[in-house]
């Protein structure tokens, strides 16, 4: 909105032609979710604890969660409308990447808002049924799939596949790169939804991975950077680190409030839609298998849980401790909190090398 209306009036004032300037508005973008998570974060808390809005506990977990119970949840509503607010303040609006992907946050926020909605307010044990929660995802996911097919993001690597770290080697899935575009924006919000089980763990992932995939969104839609480092072009792209730089700052603004110990909590209001958002991009971007290993702590967690499942199921034996595989580490004797830094210094690790394919080709 920014550039719309300040943009055309640097021929009488020149300072406004900053507003053209991507970098420029992605420090806007991520003070002002910053700032409105501040401002807004207080009230949040409060207005939850007066509805009685809390943390619902499982008595087969570590007993140091028993005193979570009650803690404020649903606050992926502020990360939420913070995003929001600052991406329509700070992006282009004329962009389709844009367009698409605050429709799809918004979307997949609202299918984890009665999701919580639901278990939290109406104490419906379970929620939504799982049934139900994949079909919203799928269903989004399966518009933006068949959407790339008809409209790519590069014509000339439509239903192709980048192979992170090989110079020009490129898989060409075909009309199967619909339903692998699909399962990847699912599986991701899946995956961070699986994440999010102690305090701080996956939004700090999450502000990790996000200023990682923001780097390489900004390296497509430059044309010559992206001609340089040898990674598939994408005309518009660039406009996705404004919405990544908002999801920054307000995953900053919700993390003041989310370490331990937590004020509240993000529920699947805030991970479904976050988890779906890099997904999302990633597909955007062409940067389809280099997000396994920037989310690479979300693909264990996710990998945990399923590992654990098949094995129980058909082995009558677990692997772990408890799953997602956080809960396998606090089992073991770690501190909450040292198993949430260590999975950040992970998930820094595995970014580095995830832009280290940058230059290993």
């Amino acid at each position: 909105m920014f550039y719309h209306l300040l943009y055309p009036l640097r021929y009488y004032f020149s300072p406004f032609n900053l507003f053209q300037y991507i970098t420029f508005r992605v420090g806007g973008a991520i003070l002002t979710s910053l700032l409105i998570c501040f401002i807004f974060g207080p009230p949040l808390i409060r207005y939850l604890q007066r509805l009685k809005i809390g943390q619902t506990v499982r008595n087969d977990g570590p007993a140091s969660h028993l005193s979570k119970a009650g803690t404020p949840t649903m606050g992926g509503l502020l990360i939420l409308v913070s995003m929001v607010i600052s991406t329509l303040l700070w992006a282009r609006l004329d962009n389709r990447f844009i367009l698409l992907t605050l429709a799809g946050t918004v979307w997949l926020g609202l299918l984890g808002f009665w999701d919580d909605y639901l278990k939290l307010v109406k104490k419906h044990p379970r929620g939504l049924s799982p049934q139900s929660k994949f079909l919203g995802q799928t269903v989004f996911a399966a518009i933006i799939a068949v959407y790339l097919w008809f409209f790519p993001a590069n014509s000339a690597y439509a239903s192709s596949i980048n192979v992170p770290y090989l110079k020009d080697v490129f898989v060409n899935l075909y009309s199967g790169y619909i339903l692998f575009s699909a399962l990847i924006i699912i599986g991701s919000s899946n995956a961070v939804n699986l994440t999010d089980g102690l305090d701080g763990l996956a939004i700090g992932s999450l502000i990790i991975a996000a200023f990682t995939l923001g780097a390489l969104a900004y390296f497509a839609g430059h044309l010559k950077i992206a001609q340089y480092l040898r990674i598939i072009p994408v005309p518009g792209s660039g406009e996705l680190s404004i919405f990544l730089a908002a999801l920054i700052g307000a995953g900053l603004g919700f993390l003041w409030f989310n370490a331990y110990p937590a004020q509240m909590f993000m529920g699947d209001t805030g991970s479904l839609f976050l988890g779906g958002a890099l997904g999302l991009i990633a597909v955007f971007i062409k940067q389809e298998l280099i997000l396994v290993i920037i989310g690479g702590v979300f693909v264990a967690e996710a990998l945990s849980v399923i590992l654990q499942v098949y094995s129980f199921r058909h082995r009558k034996k677990r692997i772990f401790k408890m799953a997602p595989i956080h809960h396998h580490f606090e089992l073991s004797g770690w501190p909450e909190t040292k198993v949430t830094i260590r999975f950040w210094i992970i998930s820094i690790i595995l970014s580095l090398i995830a832009l280290a394919s940058l230059k290993l080709r």
